[in-house]
């Protein structure tokens, strides 16, 4: 397979067993690329292998086992995808999860491994890819973001945390690897139909003694209106290649609806109204510093 592939440009791409990965690991095959799909557990490969063989490119799709938390794995795992296929041109970090709770009652574990996944992750297998595409003079990265990585909400502080330090970590990486010909893209989804969500927030306790139950049980209903009414990832996959294709693109693609109006309200209204709005939606009133809740 790595013979013949070596025409075909190379793309490597985390957290494939689902959502985003799943749907741009297809669509990428299926734009010409030689696809090494990523995932962390090799028995959820059969979503990936059905669409890969209904697409009819199962041909120009590797699977492989890679968990972004294990480095040691990573640096194994890139350096038998560069020894036989002789490059990487496209790298698309997307692997990652929301863990939802009250930053208070979130453990330090689960901190510890939202940004092990979320940011940690993405920084090794980066830096892994990162020599070879400087050396060739040629390269891109995509690190797939969140809206939530311009916008913290509450209930999902750990991972608004771990986009936001993604955000950071790409404008950086995108100004040091211009000179070497190598682009980095951030691509912010907002609210689309993956299992992120429903994932993210099984873990939420529902302690009826929490200071933070009412809030919680208004937000969660908040959500799943939100899944509910969530878009076709498919068009985040649009965006995707839009940008992949693009001979100097941009640094950011925000995707969805009203995503882009809600970055730019946030950069020009004052914070006290976005507070008001919160307080609004979720039922509570923030009156001379103060806070309450309505019945």
């Amino acid at each position: 397979m790595a013979s013949k592939a070596r025409a075909l440009p190379i793309a490597f791409l985390t957290g494939t067993s689902s959502g985003f990965g799943l749907l741009t690991s297809v669509a990428l095959a299926k734009e010409g690329y030689q696809v090494i799909a990523s995932m962390r557990n090799l028995e959820k490969r059969s979503g990936l292998e059905e669409a890969a063989h209904q697409a009819g490119v199962a041909d120009r799709i590797e699977i492989v086992e890679l968990d972004v938390t294990d480095f040691s794995a990573i640096d194994r795992v890139m350096e038998d995808m560069l020894a036989r296929y002789g490059r990487i041109d496209l790298l698309i970090n997307n692997a990652g999860y929301a863990q939802g709770g009250f930053i208070e009652e979130v453990s330090m574990e689960d901190w510890r491994c939202q940004f092990e996944t979320n940011f940690f992750g993405v920084v090794a297998v980066t830096k892994a890819v990162l020599p070879s595409m400087r050396e060739r003079g040629s390269g891109t990265i995509v690190n797939i973001s969140s809206i939530s990585g311009q916008i913290g909400m509450p209930v999902i502080g750990p991972y608004a945390a771990s986009k936001f330090a993604l955000e950071g970590f790409s404008e950086s990486l995108r100004l040091e690897v211009l000179p070497f010909g190598v682009r980095v893209i951030l691509v912010e989804p907002g609210s689309y139909k993956t299992e992120i969500w429903s994932k993210g927030f099984e873990s939420v306790s529902m302690d009826p003694d929490s200071p933070y139950s009412d809030y919680k049980k208004r937000m969660l209903k908040k959500v799943n209106r939100i899944v509910e009414r969530a878009g076709d990832p498919n068009e985040v996959v649009k965006t995707i290649l839009h940008a992949v294709r693009s001979p100097y693109p941009e640094l950011r693609y925000p995707v969805g609806k009203a995503v882009k109006t809600q970055i730019r309200l946030k950069q020009l209204i004052p914070w006290k109204w976005i507070e008001k709005k919160v307080a609004s939606q979720f039922g509570f009133s923030v009156p001379n510093g103060k806070s309450s809740w309505h019945q």
